[in-house]
C-alpha cells in the first residue's frame, strides 16, 4: 500500500482565483507536458521495438529462430494487454510525475539486460517485464493529456502525442538499425536502454500532477468546453470506470483496434526482415524505407487530429474510413506492387499516414470520446487490452507462418511471405468494417 500512495495523485489545493495567474500557469505547463508526453513516449518506444531490428542478426547467428523471435516478442504484447489494462485503470488515480517516470526507467533497465542475453527462458522473462513497464506510458501520456487539454482541442494534441509512436519508429528503424549493422545486436538493446534512462529523468522534471492539484480549475472549465454532461459526474471514479463496460460501442471499438494493431505490429516486428529477405535490401536499407513510413505516419497523426477536429466537427468515423482506405491502399502497393524503390515508397507513404491516423482514433482517442472523460485511463486500458492481445497473437502467428514458409538449402534461406501477407491484409480490412459500423455514436463529458 505504501507503493500505491507513492505514486497516488494529490489532494485538491484551493482554487486560485486570479484569472491572469491560472493563464499563465496552464500555458506554462501545458506546453512541458505535450513535451513531456511526445518527446518522452516517443523517445522509450525504441525499447519496445528493438527486438525487431535484431530479428535478422539473430537468426543469421543461429541464436534464435523466427518462432522462437515469436514467442519472444509475444511475451511483450501480452504482459502489455494485461498491464495497459490494469495500468490504465491505476493511472486515473496516480501522480503522472512519478507513474511516467518509473515505467520509463523499469523499461529501460530491462532493454539493457536484453543486450546480454542468448537464452529464450531470459529474453521471454526480460521482454515480459518490458512490455509491463512499457503499459504505464500510453495511459499515463493520455491521463495528462486529458488533465491537461479540453474536449475539442483534444483530436489536434492528440494528433500531435500520437506523432511520438513515429518518433519512436523512425529512431528503431534507422539510427538504432544502423547502429546494429556496425556494432552488432547486443547495441540494439544497450543504445535504447541509456537513452531511455536519460527520458525517465526528462519525463519527472517536466509532468505535472492534475491542475486541480495546483489549485487550478479543470481544463474544461477553463476552456468553457463542456458536451452534455454525463451522468458519470455523480460517481465515485472506480463506479465511472465500471461503467464503461455498459457502453457497446466501446466493445466495437476495441475489436477494431485488435485488428489494425495485428497489422500495425506486423510491420514493426517483421517489416525490416520482409524487406531484407523479400526485396532484397540491405539493414540501413530496410531501415530507411520503414523510416520514410513513419515520418508519413507524424503526418498523418497530426492530420488525423485536424481534419477530424476540423472538418468532421470532432465526429472520428469519417476520418476513420478515409484514413483506412489510404493504409489498405499502401499495404497492397508494399506486397504487391512490381520491383522498384518509387511505388514502393509511395506504399510506404500511404500506409504511414493512414495506419498512424488509426492508430491515433482507435487505439485511443475515440474510446476517450466516448467515454467519461474522468476515466480517460481505464478507457485506454480496455482498448488496450484487446489491441495488445491482437499484437501478441499476430507476433506467434506471424512467427509460425514464416518459420512454416523458410527453407534452407545449402546453407542458403529463402523465404515464402504469401500466406502470412495475406494474414496482414485481412486484419485491416476488418478493422475498416468494425470501425465503419460505429459512425453514429454518442460522445460524453
Amino acid at each position: 500500500m505504501s507503493v500505491l500512495r507513492f505514486f497516488a495523485t494529490g489532494p485538491d489545493a484551493p482554487l486560485i482565483q486570479d484569472a491572469a495567474t491560472i493563464d499563465s500557469l496552464y500555458r506554462r505547463h501545458r506546453l512541458r507536458v505535450m513535451l513531456a508526453i511526445t518527446l518522452g513516449y516517443g523517445f522509450i518506444y525504441t525499447c519496445r521495438l528493438a527486438l525487431g531490428v535484431v530479428k535478422k542478426p539473430l537468426i543469421d547467428a543461429g541464436i534464435f529462430g523466427p518462432a522462437e523471435l515469436g514467442l519472444i516478442g509475444s511475451a511483450l504484447f501480452y504482459t502489455y494487454a494485461i498491464g495497459k489494462l490494469t495500468n490504465g485503470f491505476l493511472a486515473d488515480h496516480a501522480n503522472m510525475k512519478k507513474f511516467l517516470a518509473a515505467g520509463f526507467l523499469l523499461s529501460a533497465i530491462c532493454n539493457i539486460g536484453m543486450g546480454f542475453s542468448t537464452l529464450v527462458w531470459v529474453s521471454v522473462l526480460l521482454w515480459g517485464l518490458n512490455g509491463w513497464f512499457q503499459s504505464l506510458g500510453a495511459p499515463g501520456g493520455v491521463v495528462a493529456m486529458t488533465a491537461w487539454f479540453s474536449n475539442r482541442e483534444r483530436g489536434r494534441y492528440y494528433g500531435i502525442w500520437s506523432t511520438a509512436h513515429s518518433i519512436g519508429e523512425g529512431l528503431t528503424f534507422l539510427v538504432v538499425g544502423t547502429i546494429v549493422a556496425v556494432l552488432g545486436w547486443h547495441w540494439g538493446f544497450w543504445i535504447p536502454g541509456i537513452a531511455g534512462i536519460a527520458t525517465a529523468m526528462m519525463a519527472y522534471a517536466l509532468v505535472q500532477d492534475r491542475p486541480r492539484t495546483l489549485g487550478l480549475p479543470t481544463v474544461n472549465d477553463w476552456r468553457q468546453d463542456h458536451y452534455v454532461q454525463s451522468t458519470a459526474q455523480d460517481r465515485g471514479v472506480f463506479a465511472t470506470q465500471l461503467s464503461i463496460l455498459k457502453i457497446p460501442a466501446i466493445w466495437v471499438l476495441a475489436l477494431s483496434s485488435a485488428m489494425i494493431y495485428i497489422t500495425r505490429y506486423a510491420i514493426n516486428s517483421w517489416g525490416v526482415l520482409y524487406l531484407q529477405e523479400a526485396r532484397g535490401y540491405s539493414l540501413p536499407m530496410a531501415g530507411t524505407l520503414l523510416m520514410i513510413s513513419t515520418v508519413a505516419g507524424m503526418v498523418g497523426a497530426v492530420a488525423y487530429g485536424f481534419i477530424s477536429d476540423k472538418a468532421f466537427n470532432a465526429r472520428r468515423p469519417p476520418a476513420n474510413l478515409l484514413f483506412a482506405v489510404l493504409e489498405i491502399i499502401g499495404l497492397v502497393l508494399i506486397f504487391f506492387a512490381p520491383p522498384g524503390t518509387p511505388l514502393l515508397i509511395l506504399g510506404m507513404v500511404l500506409f504511414g499516414v493512414g495506419l498512424t491516423g488509426l492508430v491515433t482514433a482507435l487505439g485511443g482517442l475515440f474510446a476517450v470520446d466516448i467515454c467519461p472523460k474522468r476515466v480517460a485511463g481505464a478507457a485506454m486500458g480496455l482498448i488496450g487490452i484487446f489491441s495488445y492481445i491482437g499484437a501478441a497473437v499476430q507476433e506467434n502467428v506471424s512467427g509460425h507462418l514464416i518459420e512454416r514458409g523458410m527453407t534452407v538449402v545449402d546453407g542458403v534461406r529463402t523465404y515464402d511471405f504469401s500466406v502470412v501477407i495475406w494474414f496482414w491484409l485481412g486484419a485491416s480490412f476488418v478493422s475498416m468494417l468494425l470501425a465503419a459500423s460505429l459512425w453514429r455514436v454518442r460522445l460524453r463529458d
